[in-house]
């Protein structure tokens, strides 16, 4: 695509630049995010197969909110915000389990799994309740292939479908509605401004410097690109056995897989989409990442790797071999931003130019300056701009 000339009437000057340092530590742009980005946007929970049964739940924290997913006497699955009506004590502690009913463990208001409010303890000393107002409040929910997401805030947004719908013909072989979980979710925190870890995993650029093992899989042949709220990045397996034992096992062992056309066989493809949740497609599993803010420089990396049933012994070897390559690749991430997030309290770096090539970082820039024209600013405004 040719470059905008200086004097077009929609040429931004900050297009080829990164997002200023100070927004990934300043304690007022963090909150702006909170109210403008995150509540209005799409957060995976789980799988349905995660909850198959009448009163499982799954539970998600972020933006200062805690969320229950729970699948009701009806099978419905419903969302609702963790939280009693009564003094606002939390319902359910922990990332999963299943209840017959909702008991809230403070004074033991009860809700049914539809979350109606049914019991309260003498219920005559509260004259002003009103019990079919009072029920638990409902949050936005949608499935997606399989996947449920909910969201805080409805701003008249697309829907996950809608973001996705550019790739549902790539997505279809996979057969994402049959996926079931390997292992439990994994909760890794990070002292990293949660868009260091998002700017990273749409970084194709750093991989052949940073990433010896993924290059030596995919040589060349990674692609990168970005729709409106959707990344993508692709690449191929090559058939040039690597020198690590993890890596070419995996190249080896990897079976053919039935449902996968030909030329799926050996392809990778990432899918992230706005802001913070990603899908790690393979051959042999489908991951799904998210990077939670837990704060203006922490965050919570929050994954789980998905199969469909296959015993073949060298499709769970595959599957193990998948996973200590990515534990490899998640250390050397680490490190990475890290390292970004560190040399980001420098006061002699303010912004950095972007490449042509990396497209999703620039496009993630674009979007973040439209939300929050503050981000335009090479230097932070004086504390408190938030809530002037």
């Amino acid at each position: 695509m040719a470059t905008a000339p200086l004097h077009a009437p929609n040429f931004d000057p900050q297009d080829g630049w990164s997002l200023p340092a100070w927004t990934y530590s300043d304690p007022d742009f963090y909150a702006v995010e909170m109210e403008r980005i995150f509540r209005p946007s799409w957060q995976v929970v789980c799988h349905d197969s995660d909850i198959p049964n009448v009163g499982d739940w799954h539970s998600i924290d972020y933006c200062g909110e805690s969320v229950i997913l729970v699948r009701g006497t009806d099978r419905a699955v419903r969302a609702f915000t963790n939280v009693c009506r009564h003094r606002g004590s939390r319902l359910v502690d922990g990332a999963a389990g299943c209840a017959k009913k909702l008991v809230c463990p403070y004074h033991a208001w009860t809700y049914e799994l539809d979350g109606r409010l049914t019991g309260v303890p003498d219920s005559a000393s509260y004259p002003t309740l009103d019990k079919g107002k009072a029920g638990l409040v409902p949050v936005g929910l949608e499935q997606w292939r399989g996947f449920w997401f909910v969201r805080l805030e409805d701003d008249g947004g697309p829907s996950v479908a809608e973001m996705m719908a550019p790739y549902e013909a790539m997505v279809e072989p996979y057969r994402f509605e049959e996926l079931g979980a390997l292992g439990r979710v994994t909760l890794r925190p990070r002292e990293v401004n949660w868009k260091n870890v998002g700017d990273n995993y749409s970084d194709g650029l750093h991989i052949p410097v940073a990433h010896p093992g993924l290059t030596r899989l995919f040589g060349k042949s990674y692609g990168v690109e970005a729709e409106d709220r959707v990344d993508r990045m692709w690449g191929d397996l090559i058939d040039r056995p690597s020198v690590n034992w993890s890596e070419r096992m995996y190249q080896r062992l990897l079976p053919p897989v039935p449902h996968l056309p030909a030329d799926r066989q050996r392809h990778w493809l990432y899918f992230k989409l706005w802001p913070n949740v990603a899908f790690d497609i393979y051959p042999d599993q489908v991951d799904f990442m998210q990077w939670l803010p837990t704060g203006p420089t922490t965050c919570l990396i929050r994954e789980i790797s998905y199969v469909l049933p296959d015993e073949r012994r060298e499709m769970r070897a595959a599957r193990y071999l998948n996973w200590r390559i990515n534990r490899q690749v998640n250390a050397e991430d680490t490190e990475l931003i890290t390292r970004v997030q560190q040399g980001m309290q420098s006061k002699s770096f303010t912004m950095g130019p972007l490449s042509d090539k990396e497209v999703c970082l620039k496009h993630f820039c674009s979007r973040m300056r439209d939300i929050i024209p503050e981000a335009r600013l090479e230097y932070a405004p004086p504390a408190g701009w938030s809530r002037a």
